[in-house]
């Protein structure tokens, strides 16, 4: 049987798109390492993500804007880019193992596992490639809003986000929909 794995990335941050990957690992190719990608080092997740892309059947990679968080809410914004991330495989999986308690909505026979990350293998590869490519984009979006600390924090709500986001106050990447970003918006009004 075909199965894919799935995970997101970015659901506790105040700023940045969720990213989600699908995966469908070659079960003869054993990768060394895979674990839930927030157990690695940064540089073990960057090690894996190479040899995960190299070695599997197909991997894709999905996200939904900062736009449909802030409309949708997270958690279906999380399940929406999900969706886009096993749509994006060039081979159609029998069935997905989902990281979570929620399933996206498609028409592939579907298992939601809490706690996946920690011991299916194939979600463990999804949560690498979508931590490894969420982690360079916040790293990116860095260079074009200075200030606000996102290649260190990722846009997770820290002391030090949270202070430039009160002296800055919000930027174009960021969740209005979310507490400490509509807090400050609500304060201009």
């Amino acid at each position: 049987m075909i199965e894919a794995g799935v995970d997101e990335v970015g659901r506790g941050p105040l700023a940045g798109p969720v990213v989600s990957a699908a995966v469908i690992l070659d079960n003869s190719i054993e990768i060394e390492g895979l674990n839930d990608s927030k157990k690695l080092t940064e540089k073990k997740r960057h090690e894996l993500s190479k040899k995960i892309k190299e070695s599997a059947i197909a991997w894709s990679l999905a996200s939904a804007s900062i736009k449909e968080i802030d409309s949708l809410n997270i958690l279906q914004a999380s399940l929406l880019s999900m969706k886009r991330a096993i749509e994006g495989l060039e081979i159609v999986p029998e069935k997905v193992l989902c990281d979570g308690s929620h399933k996206p909505d498609i028409s592939i026979e579907c298992e939601a596992i809490i706690k996946g990350d920690s011991f299916i293998k194939s979600i463990m590869a999804a949560s690498i490639i979508a931590k490894v490519a969420r982690d360079e984009l916040m790293r990116d979006l860095d260079q074009l809003y200075p200030g606000y600390g996102f290649k260190k924090h990722k846009g997770y709500p820290t002391k030090l986000h949270l202070d430039a986001l009160e002296s800055l106050g919000p930027c174009k990447i960021h969740r209005l929909s979310f507490r400490p970003v509509k807090k400050l918006i609500n304060l201009d009004l």
